[in-house]
């Protein structure tokens, strides 16, 4: 997944995002979130990851409800909490996903 920019903003540089369950949103402009999060949950379970941690931080607390809302109207979200304290506490969201249905375009099916 190959992120980070958007051609129009000058001084941004693409960058190689890890696809590993867990995603920092602080490099990412809040026009690029539901973006962001929407493909790296679908590559997420692609590859059978299904358990995701988002990071937005505590700030006011914006970019989490963004977040929420997001996960919110996702298909594949069965549910969605803020981190134990040891993950992030408020700042960051656990999210649960459904397992890819057979006959998918990917490889993995759960069995």
């Amino acid at each position: 997944m190959n992120d980070g920019t958007d051609g129009n903003n000058p001084g941004s540089e693409p960058f190689e995002l890890p696809i590993d369950g867990v995603l920092d949103l602080h490099p990412f402009r809040p026009a690029d979130v539901k973006g962001v999060v929407t493909d790296y949950l679908a590559e997420c379970r692609a590859r059978g990851i299904l358990q995701v941690r988002i990071i937005h931080g505590k700030g006011i607390g914006q970019l989490r409800q963004t977040v929420h809302s997001i996960l919110a109207k996702h298909p594949e979200v069965i549910s969605f909490t803020l981190a134990g304290e040891a993950y992030g506490g408020s700042g960051a969201t656990i999210v649960h996903l459904t397992g890819p249905r057979c006959g998918e375009s990917n490889q993995w099916c759960g069995h």
